[in-house]
């Protein structure tokens, strides 16, 4: 079994075509879960680069991986705002189309 070395060039592309994912999510769906998926597909990609970033140029892995875990914790809190936002909004209105959501406005 030959074993690849990952190298800057092939993290930073999957981080994009990561990135490209939820970017495409957050703009076609209408759901608010998906929406909330795409975002966090969204900070993964950027948390997976700022690590590969930081690798490879030889900063201490360390201080990468903490504001990794850092970046995932914020990401988590957010993702825990989003769903109890969510469910309020299904319990009013039994459904989480972002569009009908809109005209909730006070």
């Amino acid at each position: 079994m030959m074993v690849m070395e990952l190298n800057l060039i092939m993290v930073s592309t999957l981080s994009m075509i990561l990135f490209v994912i939820g970017v495409y999510g957050l703009v076609s769906k209408r759901n608010l879960l998906r929406l909330i998926f795409s975002i966090e597909i969204m900070i993964n990609a950027a948390t997976l680069n700022f690590v590969a970033f930081a690798a490879y140029l030889g900063s201490s892995m360390s201080v990468a991986q903490i504001a990794g875990v850092i970046i995932i914790a914020l990401a988590a809190a957010e993702a825990a705002a989003g769903l109890s936002l969510i469910l309020e909004a299904h319990r009013l209105r039994k459904d989480v189309v972002v569009d009908q959501l809109r005209e909730m406005k006070g």
